[in-house]
């Protein structure tokens, strides 16, 4: 049996659903949480949040959500703040 201690990651869900995004930016919310692991309404409530930060911008396409990404963006933690999504983004891929 795996410990939680064990489940840990180095990427919080936000990066997930970010790589998530670069990945495909058509991607159904269903698709993202899928994959992060999480809720519908979780990856919803961060794509809110990285939304509201500048960082993705949704535009409807017919039925669907279309996402882009502000690859300039600066990273929000004072430790990479020096960093951007681009290289974050470029880091991961």
């Amino acid at each position: 049996m795996t410990e939680p201690e064990d489940r840990w990651t180095f990427l919080s869900n936000h990066a997930h659903v970010l790589v998530c995004l670069a990945d495909d930016a058509d991607a159904l919310v269903r698709e993202i949480a899928e994959r992060v692991g999480i809720t519908e309404r979780r990856v919803n409530g961060i794509i809110a949040e990285l939304a509201a930060a500048g960082i993705v911008r949704i535009r409807k396409v017919g039925r669907r959500n279309h996402y882009s990404i502000n690859r300039r963006a600066r990273l929000r933690h004072p430790i990479e703040s020096h960093k951007t999504v681009d290289d974050l983004l470029k880091a991961v891929s």
